[in-house]
């Protein structure tokens, strides 16, 4: 894990510096900046995970190529050993070499053969050109910024920020608050952008364009599964098992977050199998009961025989993340579980270098709430638009919660309408509604997937891209940690794809199949409780402890720097949260960390 620069455009030596310096968290263990012919700048902040000798530091020099690298090729050294039949010699034990090497045999064609999460720039002396790319997920940021002839490739975009003089994306604002992110090519100045996941870019010096291609997409495999479900199975744990068998390859010390729940409890019970001493696992304790999950984690540890540590939170450690929060997420990001997963990383890191996560079990196996809702609307589709239409005005007068939810379904056309609402109701309803053609388009066209796919595919297009994979790369490079995530293996995505709907989730029962296949290393009445999601006692603390934080963040003086708010309406939100009439946390978080990145940058807006 680390941090990268690339530029063809020219700063001082004391620039280049600040703008390592920024990220320094993200790699501290060494950092250079090289200048290649007063022409082109590469720089790398490296976190010393695999080669821990300075043979393998960045930038890496690699015959007539030059490389910067974040991520890690968990499959690198079988690719090795096929490059080694072809004749190429290697000097270090890292992935960083493999990839230079794999782009010399194959050009810029070798991104199908990867596996891991990444984002690199590789430097072309010869051709004086560079190929840059970014893993299939976003696992791993990358910023680019082409003007007048120059290119600014970076990890995070205030990096590009020092030496510049950047304008606010006045829409980006917008879409905050209405997704809680920003979506991906997108990001909060106007003349940045993300090179968006499973993408590639290619640029020669000196020119005023670049080269965008995809080099990934979700696959068009729907439901193509002809085992049986048995089959199914094992071939998923097989999947899985090697999935953290080669998530495990590390020169530094290694854990695994665990917080008894179905995805990291198995993760943990196939970890344990590669090692012969006990596998470190961590989880967060919090004093309110009600988001307290260390009990369980506790009893999941204790059964797997790991070495297990409950790391406490209360509100101090709360306030000490929330003001320094913009200074890792560089751009506003609304995700309140941002900050219990900051405060994991941080103590984990007082033990391991590396941490598996259970992310993505749940973008891959229908493991969210609303999968549910969209199981239980779909009998409205049988009756007739026009009868529904009218059903629908003949209830319309009436003034109740759950009426009015029946009249919005009754109104729409088809299901395509109904996963839409489901996402829209997400969002904050602050701003203007954004369009989300785009967005919508790959998912919607696809006349092979019904409802619940088109949910999972949203989720995973746009959610997992750009918040989930958003929060777990700035969370633990805050605390110079590496977090690894096996059911975020493209083959186990793309494999579940392949699976009927009804082997992950039948009967309301969600994640079926990883549930089987966890239940032989954890007695199924473990797991037999209700889904939880990884938050902070937020909605108490803003009533009590974070009272007085919210009044300040939120006061007249600051929601007048966004004229597209109401004041008004906010206050009242804010006073219907704290007097308990409402639970308005996640609005308050989404607003209260605006405010803070506006106060990072000085007012930026």
């Amino acid at each position: 894990m680390c941090g990268i620069y690339f530029s063809s455009k020219m700063y001082t030596s004391e620039i280049l510096q600040q703008k390592m310096q920024r990220i320094n968290f993200r790699g501290p263990d060494f950092s250079a900046i090289e200048t290649i012919d007063n022409t082109v700048v590469l720089a790398h902040n490296r976190l010393s995970i695999i080669d821990l000798e300075a043979r393998a530091n960045q930038p890496f020099h690699h015959q007539h190529l030059m490389i910067v690298f974040n991520g890690e090729i968990y499959n690198f050294q079988s690719l090795k050993i096929d490059l080694q039949k072809q004749g190429h010699q290697f000097k270090t034990t890292t992935d960083t070499e493999v990839l230079a090497a794999l782009y010399l045999q194959h050009g810029k064609n070798f991104l199908h053969l990867l596996n891991g999460m990444f984002a690199f720039v590789i430097f072309d002396k010869k051709t004086n050109a560079i190929f840059a790319a970014r893993d299939r997920f976003g696992k791993k940021p990358f910023y680019y910024r082409l003007q007048n002839n120059e290119l600014e490739c970076a990890s995070q975009p205030s990096q590009i920020v020092i030496g510049n003089q950047l304008k606010i994306n006045q829409q980006a604002i917008s879409q905050f608050l209405t997704y809680r992110y920003i979506p991906e090519p997108a990001s909060i100045y106007s003349d940045v952008y993300k090179l968006e996941s499973g993408f590639s870019l290619s640029y020669k010096i000196g020119e005023n364009k670049i080269n965008l291609e995809k080099y990934w997409e979700l696959p068009d495999n729907i439901a193509s599964y002809n085992g049986s479900y048995d089959d199914a199975k094992i071939e998923l744990e097989n999947l899985l098992a090697d999935a953290v068998k080669i998530r495990m390859i590390a020169d530094v010390p290694l854990g695994c977050f665990l917080s008894g729940g179905i995805d990291s409890s198995l993760i943990a019970a196939l970890a344990s199998r590669n090692i012969t001493q006990r596998l470190k696992t961590f989880s967060v304790q919090f004093d309110e009961s009600e988001f307290d999950e260390s009990l369980h984690a506790t009893a999941t540890a204790k059964y797997l025989g790991t070495n297990h540590t409950n790391i406490p939170c209360q509100i101090n450690d709360g306030i000490e993340l929330i003001e320094n929060f913009a200074t890792y997420f560089d751009e506003p990001f609304g995700d309140s579980s941002a900050i219990p997963t900051m405060l994991l990383s941080k103590a984990t890191k007082q033990f391991v270098t590396v941490a598996l996560s259970g992310d993505g079990g749940d973008e891959g196996f229908f493991g969210y709430n609303f999968f549910h809702t969209i199981q239980q609307a779909k009998w409205i589709f049988d009756v007739p638009f026009p009868l529904r239409n009218l059903m629908a005005k003949s209830l319309q007068p009436i003034s109740n919660k759950k009426i009015s939810s029946i009249v919005r379904l009754m109104k729409m056309k088809n299901e395509n309408d109904l996963v839409k609402n489901i996402f829209e109701l997400k969002s904050n309803g602050l701003a203007e509604k954004q369009s989300t053609s785009a967005f919508y388009d790959f998912i919607f066209n696809n006349k092979k997937t019904g409802a619940l796919q088109k949910a999972l595919d949203y989720n995973i297009k746009f959610w997992l891209n750009n918040d989930s994979n958003v929060k777990v790369d700035r969370a633990s490079m805050s605390a110079s940690l590496e977090v690894r995530s096996p059911l975020l293996d493209f083959r186990v995505i793309e494999f579940a794809r392949t699976l009927p709907t009804s082997f992950s989730f039948e009967n309301g029962e969600k994640k079926k199949i990883l549930k089987e296949i966890l239940y032989p290393h954890v007695p199924k009445e473990m797991m037999n409780r209700p889904k939880r999601g990884f938050t902070m006692p937020f909605e108490l603390w803003f009533r009590n402890e974070l009272k007085e934080l919210v009044m300040e963040s939120l006061s007249n003086a600051n929601l007048k720097k966004l004229p597209m708010l109401d004041a008004k309406n906010i206050h009242q939100m804010v006073a219907n949260h704290i007097n308990g009439k409402e639970n308005n946390y996640t609005t308050i978080w989404n607003l209260m960390v605006l405010m803070n990145w506006m106060k990072y940058n000085k007012g930026a807006i």
